[in-house]
């Protein structure tokens, strides 16, 4: 059997990890953390952890709920979207929140790829991600996020992705 941890920090991961070996138990595998270009504080400690404990992120909301694809850009609202039908993504509407995803958007733009797959291919790039989890409610949304793992990365990219976050990090903890 394999374990695995969710929404946990670096103290319980480590907690986790000590009490297995202790007690002879199977150790975590995985991580599932909310894990994007706005919410990076995986890499606060969880990252170093699951690369040296060899623990894979399983990186939610690579999307940032939709926000990184650029469709609630501006106040937009589109009909049956989460934020219309449930109104609970305020996460992603904080202080600085909106600044920093439309950076990434424009980034996207510059590049001429789409925001969606930039931002899967983010996390998909990352050597602590073992899985990136993506969600799709058509066949089109389904084939740009399968699209993303193709999408070409360069170093040039890389830098500029790190230039935005130095700038504003984590605005979406």
């Amino acid at each position: 059997r394999y374990v695995g941890v969710s929404n946990e920090t670096p103290y319980g991961v480590m907690r986790f990890l000590a009490e297995s070996d202790s007690r002879g138990l199977p150790r975590i595998q995985s991580i599932q953390n909310c894990y994007n270009l706005v919410s990076r504080k995986f890499e606060d400690g969880l990252d170093e952890i699951a690369i040296r404990e060899n623990v894979g992120l399983l990186a939610y909301s690579p999307l940032a709920q939709g926000y990184l694809t650029g469709k609630y850009r501006d106040g937009a609202l589109p009909e049956g979207s989460r934020k219309a039908l449930f109104n609970r993504l305020q996460r992603y509407e904080g202080p600085g929140a909106e600044n920093a995803i439309n950076s990434y958007l424009d980034l996207a733009s510059k590049y001429q790829v789409d925001p969606a797959q930039l931002a899967i291919k983010f996390c998909d790039k990352r050597d602590f991600t073992t899985a990136t989890i993506i969600g799709a409610t058509t066949m089109e949304q389904l084939k740009t996020c399968i699209g993303a793992f193709s999408l070409e990365w360069s170093e040039e990219l890389e830098s500029d992705i790190e230039e935005l976050h130095l700038r504003q990090p984590s605005p979406c903890p």
